[in-house]
């Protein structure tokens, strides 16, 4: 390991030894200069500028893609990202001067792709933002005024059909997040302001505030919280929070505007078995995570979002959801599904093109899913998962696998 990874496990109380053994960080050094721990990797840099403008289950870390891109890609070629999540891969391939292409499912996390890499107007993008949120403060000073309960001196009131929203979200916070979204259209950047709602959200629903990721019921009484150590109450209000992010989502836009290159980003919302890409496309190399066999549902982890604006909901399309479990029979269809995704976009990899999978594959799914895909392995690295900002903990190490095409 590093130096400075081992002085950081030391710190964490992580045996080195271990890590040393499972992710033969003697070879990832001597390979690609990087042990792959990023252990010494603070969480204000793991999450930099806009990689943290939502959070999102199942990414990995930007200094993971940025290594690879660098030791095996070169400026000006192009990176395809067939299951593109909230687009890492895409940002740090334009940072390093890279044209990139995401496909994704998901109608949610297109939209954050879009709001990361879309180029603004920084002025008006902070005018509108400072506005929206100066209009929800007298909302919230109006509803909360007074000696008289919630609503009677209130001259706006906004209802939902949504029997999600009246259940996860106190009678205040509903109404400053009804009140916002009502707002929306008038402004340029609605989708930046979209994106700060539903963050927003995340975090007002009525859970406890260890529990972000995967909360099973709403608390309305006093809790003991394990991550502050002491009795917390329910959240009451989202105005806290859309103060919060309006500022840190208007900061974290800059910081990346001042690293972006001219390098194009191409973002598509579709399944990745059957979405057709440019027949004149070519592409050079391939960075991606396919979603982990029955572990994460990953529309449901952002329920709030689809409930608030009626994204369509593909859930029968998700490949390995974790609601459908890791039986023989699901992992066939996970192979399938993977294959046919690499099987569809692969066409458009240039011959002998390297693709770059990260995946936990504890059930040795790949080497079939390669035979499929017209695939075969050259290399595959290790790395371990220590470094959680959840309250799952676990640890696990995963894999980088490098495939060429056949």
């Amino acid at each position: 390991m590093l130096q400075s990874s081992k002085q950081a496990a030391t710190k964490f109380g992580l045996d080195t030894e271990l890590i040393e053994k499972e992710a033969n960080t003697e070879k990832n050094i001597r390979v690609l200069g990087n042990d792959l721990t990023f252990l010494d990797i603070r969480e204000s840099e793991r999450t930099k500028h806009v990689h943290r403008l939502h959070p999102y289950l199942g990414k990995f870390i930007p200094q993971l893609v940025e290594v690879f891109l660098k030791k095996y890609c070169r400026t000006g070629q192009t990176i395809l990202d067939p299951f593109a999540g909230s687009g890492t891969a895409l940002i740090e391939a334009n940072v390093l001067g890279m044209n990139s292409i995401g496909i994704e499912l998901s109608s949610f996390n297109v939209l954050i792709q879009r709001v990361k890499t879309q180029e603004y107007n920084i002025l008006k993008l902070e005018t509108e933002v400072r506005d929206a949120l100066k209009r929800v403060r007298s909302f919230s000073k109006e509803l909360t005024s007074g000696s008289k309960p919630l609503f009677q001196h209130s001259t706006q009131r906004f209802e939902t059909d949504s029997d999600y929203l009246k259940t996860w979200f106190s009678q205040r916070a509903l109404q400053e997040i009804l009140f916002y979204r009502s707002i929306l259209g008038d402004y340029e950047n609605s989708d930046v302001l979209r994106v700060i709602l539903c963050r927003s959200a995340r975090s007002a629903r009525l859970i406890p505030h260890y529990d972000l990721a995967r909360p099973k019921k709403p608390v309305r009484e006093r809790y003991w919280c394990i991550k502050h150590k002491r009795y917390c109450e329910p959240v009451d209000e989202a105005l806290k929070f859309i103060k919060r992010y309006s500022f840190d989502t208007v900061k974290r836009i800059k910081e990346f505007a001042s690293l972006r290159t001219d390098a194009r980003i191409n973002i598509y919302q579709g399944d990745g078995r059957t979405f057709q890409l440019p027949n004149d496309l070519i592409v050079d190399g391939v960075f991606t995570s396919p979603p982990y066999v029955g572990i994460i549902d990953y529309h449901e982890q952002h329920r709030y979002a689809y409930e608030l604006f009626g994204f369509p909901r593909l859930d029968e399309l998700e490949i390995g959801p974790a609601r459908n479990g890791q039986s023989r029979d699901r992992k066939n269809e996970y192979i399938d599904g993977v294959a046919g995704v690499f099987q569809n976009t692969f066409k458009h990899l240039r011959r002998a093109g390297l693709v770059f999978v990260v995946a936990n594959d504890r059930f040795n799914l790949y080497p079939k899913i390669a035979e499929l895909s017209g695939i075969h392995q050259i290399d595959v690295f290790k790395r371990p998962v220590l470094m959680r900002t959840e309250r799952d903990s676990n640890k696990y190490f995963e894999s980088i696998f490098c495939f060429m095409k056949v």
